[in-house]
């Protein structure tokens, strides 16, 4: 791929359906900004938070973006939805709605957080940012939480709005590379894993943070409305072009994330606690009064949230593992890894008994069954080496399991 994508300009009609006016379609529908780079590639759209992001592209093949962003580095522009929560309560507000308190994040930090309702079972969860004392943006994952929000904002002086704000993601091993030849000054000073930093791309004043959903070193850039979204795009692109950059969709992370062990919203729903889904070391039962906590206090601790090995094929979805004939769980999510040479899966078993080393069958997505087994996660890199930049060689090819 080369700079041909910013060559010309696109532009996203939204087509009327049946009498509908087009104006209906755009607030379910929502373009990214930066969506002009993808229009070249064919692309394939689904929803996110109402927002369109990219399914498929023709530019690149799925293991193609699997190895991009394991050995270079990717550009992806995502569905995310930042919804900010400020005032002088917000704080206090956040320690009430979400699992995780934010007391001891500092201003300039993120941290993971998700929202339970009241008997414990997640909604949704995402990355929070505190931009200060008193304002914060929740990047969240799929999912309607602004009305649960203002509904739990009763007592609170706070104020939960929209910013209009759109998040992209530039990861893989050459990601920090592409960020010091785009910014406009020097490289931020001191930037750990999930801090957050304002730097000038284009003469445009962006907050970056370093984060992400691949589990590889990276960073995400926030588009705000002030934002001229082109010139900030267009000079990441042109920037990463001397490293390789690949422009991806949503099968960039899916393998990457399975073997990390970042969960989504397929690993859990309102019937499953964080404990189930393997995030109850994210929980801690203090002093906050938070919606779910009394629930938490008397739930089942055990993890039922683990990893798996499929020798030779994908898993297919659902309740399709067993041992001696008998279903034991489901399985969530599932791909084939090009590194592992193997498929690879999160599953949630019945028992919380059988764990780590455990032998199953399980149905392929092509039918037929195959061996299995269950796994700790993440699969590799346990210490967070490569996420962190410890670890800065990457893998020059397969290591099958």
């Amino acid at each position: 791929m080369h700079n041909s994508i910013l060559d010309r300009r696109y532009t996203i009609k939204a087509l009327p359906l049946e009498g509908r006016r087009p104006i209906e379609l755009s607030s379910i529908m929502k373009p990214h900004p930066l969506s002009y780079m993808e229009l070249p590639f064919d692309p394939e759209y689904s929803l996110y938070n109402n927002r369109m992001t990219p399914e498929s592209l023709n530019n690149v093949t799925d293991d193609e973006q699997y190895w991009a962003v394991r050995q270079k580095v990717i550009f992806r522009n995502t569905g995310e939805f930042p919804v900010e929560i400020s005032g002088p309560d917000a704080e206090a507000y956040i320690n009430h709605v979400f699992a995780r308190g934010v007391s001891a994040v500092e201003v300039g930090r993120c941290i993971y957080n998700f929202v339970l309702y009241h008997h414990g079972g997640m909604i949704t969860d995402g990355v929070m940012l505190r931009l200060a004392r008193d304002r914060f943006w929740m990047a969240q994952a799929d999912g309607e939480l602004i009305k649960w929000y203002r509904a739990h904002s009763h007592g609170f002086d706070v104020t939960i709005s929209d910013p209009n704000v759109w998040v992209s993601q530039i990861q893989g091993p050459k990601s920090m590379d592409v960020l010091r030849d785009s910014i406009d000054a020097d490289f931020p000073e001191s930037w750990r894993y999930f801090d957050i930093a304002t730097v000038r791309i284009a003469g445009e004043e962006v907050i970056i943070t370093r984060t992400g959903f691949s589990n590889e070193l990276g960073w995400e850039f926030y588009l705000r409305p002030r934002n001229n979204a082109e010139a900030v795009g267009n000079r990441i692109w042109q920037t990463g072009q001397a490293h390789g950059i690949v422009l991806t969709g949503t099968p960039v992370f899916r393998a990457r994330r399975i073997e990390a062990g970042l969960m989504s919203q397929a690993e859990f729903d309102e019937t499953t606690t964080p404990y189930d889904a393997g995030l109850g070391h994210f929980v801690k039962i203090d002093d906050r009064d938070f919606i779910g906590k009394a629930a938490l206090q008397t739930a089942d601790k055990r993890n039922r949230t683990f990893g798996m090995r499929v020798r030779g094929g994908i898993a297919e979805r659902g309740r399709a593992m067993s041992i001696d004939g008998k279903i034991v769980g489901q399985v969530c999510s599932s791909s084939w890894s090009p590194f592992q040479e193997c498929g690879v899966a999160l599953v949630r078993v019945d028992d919380p008994a059988i764990g780590p080393g455990t032998e199953v069958r399980v149905l392929g997505n092509d039918q037929k069954t195959y061996e299995a087994v269950l796994c700790g996660l993440p699969m590799y890199d346990a210490a967070g080496d490569i996420v962190r930049g410890r670890v800065t060689d990457p893998p020059s090819g397969p290591d099958p399991w």
